[in-house]
């Protein structure tokens, strides 16, 4: 037989009813009432029903055979008697089908009554709607419907509900709103599938329409109508709400209960939860395996072990130990609560573990620190033949992640995409965090691209990644075509002003701070340090002083970050200062403080003052040192000639000593010219950094600066069969709003004529007082010298754009990613003397603020 067709008849006298409605689309089976199971006939009864002769009454043998579950032999009679069966007989023959789950025999039936029936009557109609919708037939339920000039309050019920468990929850409340103006009254069942699309939505408004709807039609003290309106008031984010309807409830039961205590849990108000989940087993109310199941899960949010073992022991005495659901719930507190071991001690118990207990695992390993474990936990699921869901790939991304492990996350991808899993927004976002802290960030664009939905997540993944991978201008380009879009929430506004901080957008990143501001959310998380870390690296040490002061809750990274400011500028006493003025307000130091504070002392030439704080670590404050405060002490010893010193302090280490320790011993040597003790250090430091172009740089320097050109020429000869390529120079100034990039020895930008009359007026002066700029002078020097490798000169053409381009008096700020080579560094000093303006310029190594023919730094390194 043919299957039913999947459009209306053009001849159907309701097509301009089905028109009026909204467009069907498939729906799951609805959750009916089952009939009791109707009883088989004997053989010998099939028998003779089979020969009985069809002209008797088709209709009633039709019925009989259905009434004894005889479904092959009832579709054979319909589809061989020329007689159509009446009404009834039709009837039974679809609540067979529907009790047996029997799609294609349902489908067949429902195709033979359409094509005997111009429209349906009420009955009939109804059991074909029943049928349909639980088969998750909605376009030929849409039909049926239809084709039914009379409906009543089961009709829309049915139709009303099925939209809404198909979760096309906005149609499913437009059919309520028709069936209103249809002016069929809704009873008890009409009103928790409405209120169900609310919450989903969620419709706080819609949902206040229909409680008024509740209590105009006298359903205020049913039960399952109020249990409705509380978890709709609570998926609205209105627990206010839920809470007076739960407390004017005569008469409640234990889903009453579980309702309003898991609203308080879903809007944050765990305590309150907990509260009223003790009121409740105050009053007798027995609690069920849903019960239990959230507030064990809630638990976990307080942080309070012993609660969360009470929660554990009444659950074994209440006999849910064993539950499946109960065990990944008490998976998910124990995980929680950072109890990694109690939480594998339940899985490994567990006789039987679905997706959920895997996911449990996975992401409780991820979250706590432990992403190699939970890649452990994913591969045993794979050899268990546990098929994973979209929340079980995305924590095994986000493991990768943490990992690198770009080979998994790849696999990951893939199965991803054979699962259908790509349309869920938390495995796309989870990829977009791999391929990006994975230095894939074009693939993350791919993946971003083809999202069909993005919320504040992706965008905010998008604009850390490209941070993440020195694509800051990508960055705030993503910013501002989110905001045309989404809203952008705490985390995306830290990650765009670290965009503005690394290359220096003052202007962009005050405009961030301005929507910040307007947002209200000033205060919120990471944000107020991210604010003072712009600022700092910006220059703008006034800002960022300010920022800090107005910033309440300071916490350690906060006097940290302004520390670290104070160091960049060279103020290594007002450092030393702000960090006794940091003790005395209670505020715990930690490891980055120490770092700080010895860096200070290291550009200051505060020996004593830096052993002092590096044996007060330990002493007073409990830290132990890491391989950064051991290379800060090198460094503080070898700028001041204590190189011998600096050599034993390396000996001496508690801990081997990685390559920046042995790099600061050889940036001493070539200050000082130490080559035998700088040949030692660069043993070292190559072997544990072969391919670090810096370090064969340093060498070089080294070499030249002692006249042994020999060495130089091997080492540059290693440099190229190495490739050992550098990146080209590149500096960044902020004129107007607009970032102005300068690359070496580029002739593209509009202005460069211009720009390059200026800079050879400056020369000339400078030759004319007798201070040329310091260039190379032999080919063989300039191939490999630190000015032309770590500088490129550029910052040059900036500075002198931003003179030109903006008023007398105001700030140059030039950010740039190599070094500031001895001639740049002179030319800029002698820059500021000449035009009287402020120009700070952060490279690769330390941030420079030339003023009046100095600079904030001392001239370190550049004598």
């Amino acid at each position: 037989m043919p299957r039913p067709p999947t459009k209306p008849a053009l001849n159907s006298p309701f097509l301009p009813l089905a028109a009026s409605l909204p467009s069907p689309r498939a729906l799951p089976p609805t959750r009916l009432s089952p009939e009791k199971r109707p009883r088989r006939l004997s053989s010998a009864a099939v028998s003779a029903a089979a020969s009985t002769s069809f002209s008797a009454d088709p209709s009633a043998e039709l019925r009989a055979l259905c009434s004894h579950g005889q479904l092959a032999q009832a579709l054979w009679l319909l589809e061989s008697s020329a007689e159509q069966p009446d009404e009834d007989a039709y009837v039974a023959l679809f609540r067979l089908c529907e009790w047996r789950r029997a799609v294609e025999p349902g489908l067949r039936a429902c195709a033979h009554a359409d094509d005997r029936h111009a429209w349906f009557g009420l009955r009939l109609g109804n059991a074909m709607l029943s049928m349909l919708v639980r088969f998750g037939e909605t376009w030929q339920a849409w039909r049926v419907f239809a084709k039914m000039p009379e409906r009543d309050v089961f009709s829309w019920n049915i139709m009303v509900g099925g939209y809404g468990k198909a979760g096309l929850l906005e149609e499913a409340l437009d059919l309520y709103h028709r069936m209103m103006w249809a002016g069929v009254r809704p009873d008890v069942y009409t009103f928790p599938c409405v209120l169900r699309s609310c919450g989903g939505i969620p419709d706080w408004r819609m949902g206040r329409e229909v409680h008024a709807h509740v209590l105009r039609f006298g359903f205020g003290g049913e039960v399952d109508v109020l249990n409705a309106l509380m978890t709709m008031y609570a998926k609205c984010g209105d627990a206010v709400a839920a809470r007076k309807v739960f407390d004017s409830m005569t008469m409640m039961d234990c889903i009453s209960w579980n309702a309003m205590i898991a609203g308080h849990f879903e809007n944050g108000e765990c305590n309150t939860g907990l509260e009223l989940f003790l009121t409740m087993l105050e009053n007798e109310v027995q609690p069920n395996l849903m019960t239990i199941t959230s507030v064990t899960v809630a638990s976990g949010l307080l942080s309070d072990i012993s609660f969360a073992k009470e929660m554990h022991g009444l659950a074994v005495k209440r006999g849910f130990a064993t539950d499946v659901a109960f065990c990944n719930s008490l998976i998910q507190m124990y995980a929680s609560l950072g109890m990694m071991g109690q939480a594998r001690t339940v899985f490994s118990r567990m006789d039987t573990r679905d997706a959920m207990s895997w996911t449990a695992m996975i992401s409780g390993y991820e979250k706590n620190g432990f992403p190699d474990k939970a890649l452990e936990v994913y591969a045993l699921m794979e050899v268990n033949n546990v098929s994973p869901d979209d929340i079980t790939i995305a924590s095994a991304l986000a493991a990768c992640a943490c990992l690198g492990r770009l080979d998994i996350g790849v696999k990951l991808h893939e199965l991803a995409e054979s699962k259908g899993f790509m349309s869920y927004i938390v495995v796309a976002n989870a990829l977009l965090e791999m391929y990006a802290k994975s230095k894939h960030i074009d693939k993350a664009i791919e993946v971003f691209k083809c999202m069909p939905e993005k919320d504040v997540v992706s965008w905010s993944s998008m604009i850390a990644g490209f941070c993440f991978n020195h694509r800051n201008f990508e960055a705030l380009y993503y910013f501002r075509h989110m905001l045309a879009d989404v809203k952008p929430n705490s985390v995306t506004f830290i990650a765009a002003l670290a965009g503005c901080a690394a290359t220096g957008a003052l202007r962009s990143g005050k405009e961030i701070h301005a929507h910040v501001l307007r947002h209200g959310i000033g205060s919120e998380g990471y944000l107020p340090n991210a604010l003072i870390d712009l600022y700092v690296k910006c220059g703008q040490t006034g800002y960022a002083w300010a920022q800090f002061c107005a910033h309440g809750a300071k916490d350690v990274v906060s006097w940290n970050t302004m520390l670290a400011g104070f160091v960049a500028h060279g103020h290594g006493d007002t450092a030393l200062s702000f960090f006794n003025k940091m003790v005395k307000t209670g505020e715990c130091p930690d490891e980055v403080t120490f770092v700080a504070l010895l860096c200070a002392c290291s550009r200051g030439g505060m020996v004593n003052e830096g052993w002092e704080l590096f044996h007060s670590m330990t002493e007073k404050y409990s830290i132990v040192p890491n391989l950064k405060h051991y290379a800060c002490m090198v460094d503080l010893l070898c700028r001041v000639g204590q190189l011998a010193e600096a050599h034993n302090f390396i000996n001496e280490m508690p801990i081997a000593p990685d390559a920046a320790v042995w790099g600061a011993l050889l940036n001493g040597c070539r200050i000082h010219r130490h080559v035998e003790l700088g040949e030692l250090a660069s043993k070292y430091v190559l072997e544990l950094e072969p391919n670090d172009a810096g370090y064969h740089v340093l060498l070089c320097d080294l070499y030249a600066d002692a006249g042994r050109w020999d060495k130089l020429a091997r080492v540059r000869k290693t440099m190229r069969d190495k490739g050992l390529d550098h990146d080209s120079g590149c500096s960044w100034v902020e004129v107007k709003g607009v970032v102005h990039a300068f690359l070496t020895d580029d002739e593209s930008h509009p202005q460069i004529r211009e720009i390059n009359t200026v800079l050879e007026g400056i020369y000339e002066r400078m030759k004319a007082s007798g201070c040329a700029p310091v260039e190379s002078h032999s080919p063989e020097d300039k191939e490999v010298s630190k000015d032309d490798i770590f500088c490129g000169h550029s910052e040059r053409l900036a500075v002198v754009f931003g003179l030109i381009n903006t008023a007398p008096g105001t700030l140059v700020s030039i950010t740039k990613n190599q070094y500031t080579c001895q001639s740049c560094h002179r030319i800029l000093k002698m820059i500021s003397n000449i035009v009287r303006r402020d120009i700070i310029v952060r490279d690769s190594n330390q941030l420079h603020h030339f003023k009046d023919g100095s600079c904030t730094c001392g001239d370190e390194g550049y004598a």
